[in-house]
């Protein structure tokens, strides 16, 4: 039993980086894009990208019949995101007497371990994406809609529209909701029947209402403690996930047990960019904890116009 864990491990692994890819691919599609995680690795602790800056600032307007005096020129220039890599693990200890089914039918456990697994890494890039957008966002005045000093203060359709006009005239890039289940049955209740299910992957629901994608998940970020709820509204690619690959797992024993037990434990990274937003590497440093992906000072906007970032924040009362 015990010289045959290494086995295990390697299959456990093989497993997991086989079922995540299913998982994200299914998961992307039905999110209609604006999630989107990806398997694609990179090194170091942030992975950067450039894009041209925008050319708005270079318009003037031009009196023919002025002067032709001088005008400076806007340089061509880029601008810099930033995303940032996390990091996880799972650590799981059992006694070999209290697991024959592994004997019996190694194929069984080891579906299990790797299941769970692979359920709990999507589910930890799902959180952390949307953690790192709804700071991201709701330390941008521009895109919040924070209703909670309002009289009908809860999310409503209202709520939801108002919210899409902080993009003004491109609120149709605005392509999915992403909120919390009770936000999700509010919704229902202001008769909203159109829910058919895309994807499912243990709590998280991908659904159609009245046309839009919405993510139902409860989601930490999406819940501040006792007093708000908080809908987003994503662009195409709002989120980005990637380096799903980057998963070690290993078995072993704990010889300093009475009893033999295995330790089963399983390190992976990621990376979570925000779309016009770049991870400040002074303030939020390398390989982030969950409070500092939450908190929205560690994610500067660096487009110019809101309307190019990665979409819009509802604030809203719990009741």
């Amino acid at each position: 039993m015990l010289s045959d864990m290494k086995v295990y491990s390697r299959e456990i692994q093989s497993s997991v980086l086989e079922t995540i890819p299913q998982m994200l691919e299914a998961f992307n599609g039905a999110s209609n894009g604006a999630i989107q995680m990806s398997m694609d690795g990179f090194e170091g602790d942030f992975i950067k990208n450039a894009i041209y800056s925008s050319f708005e600032s270079s318009k003037y307007r031009v009196d023919r019949y002025a002067a032709n005096g001088a005008k400076a020129a806007t340089d061509l220039a880029q601008i810099e995101g930033v995303g940032v890599k996390v990091a996880g693990a799972f650590k799981m200890a059992f006694e070999p007497a209290q697991m024959t089914y592994l004997l019996k039918n190694p194929a069984e456990g080891i579906e299990v371990i790797s299941r769970g697994v692979s359920e709990g890494i999507f589910q930890d890039m799902l959180n952390s994406g949307i953690a790192s957008a709804t700071a991201a966002f709701a330390n941008n005045a521009g895109v919040t809609n924070d209703i909670t000093a309002g009289t009908n203060a809860v999310v409503t359709q209202v709520a939801l529209n108002d919210t899409y006009a902080k993009f003004g005239d491109a609120s149709q890039q605005i392509v999915a909701n992403i909120m919390n289940g009770i936000v999700y049955h509010q919704l229902i209740n202001e008769a909203l029947v159109n829910t058919a299910t895309l994807f499912t992957a243990g709590n998280v629901r991908v659904i159609d209402v009245q046309g839009k994608i919405s993510v139902v998940t409860d989601a930490p970020a999406l819940t501040n403690a006792t007093t708000d709820y908080r809908v987003l509204g994503l662009t195409t690619g709002g989120i980005v996930i990637n380096n799903g690959s980057d998963i070690v797992n290993t078995m072993g024993e704990d010889v300093t047990k009475d009893r033999a037990e295995l330790i089963s434990h399983t390190d992976y990274t990621f990376g979570v960019n925000v779309k016009g937003y770049a991870w400040d590497v002074t303030n939020g440093g390398k390989s982030p904890t969950d409070a500092e992906l939450a908190t929205g000072t560690n994610w500067d906007k660096y487009v110019s116009n809101d309307k190019h970032t990665g979409g819009v924040v509802l604030i809203a009362d719990q009741s």
